[in-house]
């Protein structure tokens, strides 16, 4: 199936739809075992605190009640997001590709000022995690080593506003 794009015919499987979940494998799997956990054991304890605040009395002047109907509800859109997460999930396959830098890929790049060393995954935004070392495709690290090689120096705007220098040393 196509359509038209400002003239140009395209591929419709090409247009990321905008409620996708880009998202690896074992990604996939941790949103799916934090579902378990929320529906079998979190639910489960929050209707407990429930019940104990409810044996108290009277509910307009009940912290403990306030406090667990709070949890539920946060618990709830929790779960909520991670279903719409998991059915619109579209799993990255880990391809390499003549060493070229795509999501999914493990990379290693040095800081060329400060001459460290850094290790990345590429990611979807959905599981990224910079303390696990996974960086999201769409940060402005992740978008710029998208589609390099290994020896290419990236340059990349820094939060204070001046350019950060990095080698791809390992894809």
């Amino acid at each position: 199936m196509a359509c038209k794009y400002k003239g140009n015919i395209i591929k419709r499987s090409n247009i990321m739809k905008s409620n996708e979940t880009l998202i690896t494998i074992e990604g996939l799997e941790e949103l799916k075992s934090e579902l378990e956990e929320l529906k079998l054991v979190k639910r489960k304890e929050i209707s407990e605190k429930i019940k104990a605040a409810l044996a108290f009395g009277d509910i307009s002047e009940n912290a403990e009640y306030d406090e667990a109907k709070n949890e539920q509800a946060i618990v709830e859109a929790r779960i909520s997001k991670l279903e719409i997460m998991i059915k619109n999930a579209k799993v990255i396959k880990t391809t390499k590709k003549n060493g070229v830098i795509n999501i999914g890929s493990k990379v290693k790049i040095k800081d060329l000022e400060f001459d460290e060393e850094m290790e990345y995954t590429i990611v979807g935004s959905a599981e990224a995690d910079p303390f696990k070392g996974r960086i999201s495709n769409v940060s402005p690290l992740g978008e710029a080593l998208l589609g390099k090689k290994i020896g290419q120096i990236i340059e990349v705007d820094s939060p204070a506003g001046d350019k950060i220098k990095y080698e791809i040393l390992t894809v």
